[in-house]
């Protein structure tokens, strides 16, 4: 005795031969892994690869294995290529596709489109920087370069995602997502105006808390300048090579009475910021004052305030454009490229506007611009 046959049999065995074409039809591209590694003072971990024609640098990172997660992809390759085997991934900074026709793919390559996975595996300390061992068969050298160098040996798609992504751990943004090295989705404000963390040759002098001695000049001054949420404002100013942040400040003129004149003059004219009861934190030792034309040991004086009032952008008179002006938290220090004592030195100044002003600690927040029109502060 025979089964009928179903009309749904016919319908089944129909779809099961439509499915492998189908299959077939559909897109395909390589998925990759890489990770942002920094040192203490910010600059990106870049690893130098043998096999390619071009010479470019690229991120640590890999292509994924048939079956294998991405995340799994990003430590395995930074065990096989860093000799790190125990680095954390703390965070997806950015997913990026590649279509297949972009410019920067090699000619004759014959790749079929990309999706990049960049994950966070955190900053190395000293010795865990000096304990990197490549596979020297697969990569000549490695380097910790300023992102405004990091960008110069890679591949310009490949310097987009990079900063993206580095910029999304230091702005504390949500995952980048990006097409083709662009973001598809709102530019945070770090990428809006080209921010780059700049290697600073004084980042771990000692910050002196004493008097500041009479045989030494203050030649600066700068300022944690708070807002009432205990954020703090920091100003950015374009170059040919990107926008660097830093605290609002600037070399004390001769026109000034004290420091605190100073502070409260460049503070003005570069974020349009009032500011009451600047206190000082303590100083810092410059001693050549080759930035000064060689004026010899001076001190680098650094002081906490409290902002009153955010005025409209205006044009800075010494340099003859606005600044960027953005609020951070202190723990978003790193922007400044001073490493730990960079971190330390933010955290004394949150505890003084704590103690002094009342002014609460800034809960984890993305960095955002200060409005062109200035803000209104309770």
């Amino acid at each position: 005795m025979t089964s009928p046959v179903s009309p749904s049999d016919h319908v089944a065995r129909r779809a099961a031969l439509a499915a492998a074409p189908y299959a077939s039809s559909r897109h395909a591209v390589w998925v990759g892994a890489a990770a942002i590694v920094t040192d203490q003072v910010g600059r990106v971990l870049l690893v130098h690869p043998t096999y390619r024609e071009d010479d470019r640098w690229l991120l640590p990172g890999g292509v994924v294995e048939p079956g294998e997660h991405p995340h799994v992809t990003c430590r395995r390759e930074i065990t096989e290529e860093l000799g790190l085997p125990d680095l954390p991934l703390s965070n997806v900074l950015a997913v990026h596709s590649l279509s297949p026709h972009h410019p920067d793919i090699q000619p004759g390559a014959s790749c079929p489109g990309e999706i990049r996975y960049v994950f966070d595996d955190g900053t190395l300390t000293p010795d865990q920087a000096q304990a990197i061992r490549l596979p020297h068969e697969e990569l000549s050298e490695f380097a910790f370069l300023e992102t405004r160098d990091a960008v110069e040996r890679l591949r310009p798609v490949d310097g987009q995602i990079m900063l993206a992504a580095y910029r999304a751990r230091l702005g504390s943004t949500a995952t980048a997502h990006l097409a083709d090295g662009r973001h598809i989705l709102d530019v945070p404000a770090l990428d809006r105006h080209d921010v780059h963390v700049r290697y600073r040759p004084l980042w771990d002098s000692p910050l002196d808390r004493g008097p500041v001695p009479e045989r030494l000049p203050v030649q600066q001054t700068w300022a944690w300048c708070f807002v009432p949420d205990g954020r703090v404002v920091l100003v950015a100013d374009s170059g040919p090579r990107g926008v660097l942040p830093m605290l609002p400040g600037g070399t004390v003129e001769k026109t000034d009475t004290t420091p605190e004149d100073t502070l409260h003059r460049e503070a003005a004219e570069e974020a349009q910021l009032t500011l009451t009861d600047p206190v000082r934190l303590g100083w810092v030792l410059d001693e050549t004052g080759e930035v000064y034309g060689g004026v010899g040991p001076n001190a680098r004086l650094r002081l906490a305030a409290r902002v009153t009032a955010i005025g409209p952008a205006t044009v800075d008179p010494a340099t003859g454009h606005p600044f960027a002006r953005m609020l951070a938290t202190p723990a978003q220090a790193a922007l400044l490229g001073w490493g730990p004592p960079g971190a330390r030195q933010a955290r004394l100044a949150a505890e003084t506007a704590q103690e002094r002003w009342g002014l609460p600690t800034a809960r984890p927040a993305a960095i955002e611009e200060v409005p062109a029109e200035g803000m209104r502060l309770s």
